[in-house]
């Protein structure tokens, strides 16, 4: 999953770079920081919203503040019922602005994954999205309106959305498996360790650490123990240093 979100990150960078060097209609706002000029635009973008609104989050911080502005918005006058999916890291999850807006009332389904590019979609008809400048000076955050590039900025959220984990699920799986215990076989799952050295090491017999791992195993939905160390590290149980 990250290796793909990765990929398709460098082609939509790709994409977006071609198209701020050949489409003068497209607005690009070199930012740093919370700068006003991308809130102004978020506002914008939201207003014209009728059907739907997408958002990925991978950060909190200010990059979370401007991004969930947009949420913020909805809650006022005029704007009605209109559904919104966000996407979010668990480290975006983890920020009170990130927070507050999931808690607000508005009518948004959340999903957790590990890794994803920050983009606000509004009816599938324009996109703002946060990209690497090619030769350093920050980031730069453009507004698209070409038909290809949104299409295919909703594909890399819809294929993200789909292997992302309903927050519900996330903070149940969070609470059962975020022990000192259920971390460190997490541990060893993911590096591959044999039963009975990954059992010494935790310091339990082997049938109880084959228990353990069968019960972590189920909470994750993970059909090989191999997997269950990948989703461990993409639900923010373990680190991708651990």
């Amino acid at each position: 999953m990250v290796q793909a979100l990765l990929q398709a990150r460098k082609l939509i960078d790709s994409t977006v770079n071609l198209h701020r060097r050949t489409v003068a209609r497209h607005a690009v706002v070199t930012m740093k920081g919370n700068d006003a000029a991308v809130g102004h635009a978020v506002e914008g973008l939201v207003d014209r919203a009728r059907h739907g609104i997408s958002i990925a989050l991978p950060a909190g911080g200010d990059r979370a503040e401007v991004m969930v502005s947009a949420l913020r918005r909805l809650t006022g006058p005029g704007h009605g019922r209109i559904p919104v999916r966000l996407l979010c890291t668990p480290d975006a999850l983890a920020d009170p602005a990130t927070r507050a807006a999931v808690e607000s009332g508005v009518n948004t389904q959340v999903k957790v994954v590990d890794a994803v590019m920050e983009m606000l979609i509004v009816d599938g008809g324009v996109a703002m999205v946060r990209s690497s400048v090619e030769r350093g000076g920050g980031d730069v955050v453009s507004v698209i309106e070409d038909t290809a590039s949104v299409r295919a900025l909703d594909l890399l959220f819809a294929g993200a959305w789909s292997g992302a984990v309903r927050l519900a699920e996330h903070r149940w799986i969070s609470e059962r498996l975020r022990t000192e215990s259920a971390r460190r076989i997490l541990e060893r799952l993911c590096k591959g360790y044999t039963d009975d050295v990954a059992a010494r090491e935790v310091e339990v017999s082997l049938r109880t650490y084959r228990r353990h791992v069968a019960e972590i195993m189920r909470a994750l939905g993970a059909s090989s123990r191999f997997q269950a160390g990948v989703r461990a590290v993409e639900l923010g149980l373990l680190s991708t240093a651990d």
